[in-house]
């Protein structure tokens, strides 16, 4: 756990400079994915949420790739381990994400369509989108 948290303070807060509660009591309810090499090092992760935590459907958050692992493909790969496992968890059902709003063709090429207008989450873009089954 606590490489993964590193990972996101590493991404989220430090990169792109966004001081905020990352730790949001959310997280004693998530399954979590992702994806380490031989030493250890965790380079992506995501937590998976199940229905009435985030939203009234599934989501999937804290998606993130560190910086040296970025256009490599591995932010694919784990986005397409989280809709499989959220598929073997719950059943294929309605997947909610609040998505970066730079991500959008990343989040359109896996099924995922924007819903409602873009929105500021701690000063960064963001836009809400659903995958249906």
């Amino acid at each position: 756990m606590y490489r993964i948290l590193a990972l996101r303070a590493d991404v989220f807060v430090v990169e792109q400079t966004c001081a905020y509660q990352d730790l949001d009591g959310k997280d004693e309810h998530a399954v979590w994915v992702w994806a380490e090499d031989e030493n250890g090092t965790i380079h992506a992760t995501a937590r998976l949420l199940p229905a009435g935590i985030s939203y009234k459907e599934i989501s999937i958050g804290r998606v993130c790739t560190s910086m040296e692992s970025r256009r490599t493909g591995l932010g694919k790969l784990l986005m397409e381990e989280c809709l499989n496992q959220c598929e073997r968890i719950w059943g294929e059902q309605t997947i909610t994400i609040s998505a970066q709003q730079y991500l959008l063709k990343f989040y359109n090429e896996l099924g995922f369509v924007e819903e409602g207008e873009m929105y500021l989450e701690d000063d960064i873009p963001h836009l809400k989108m659903k995958r249906k089954p």
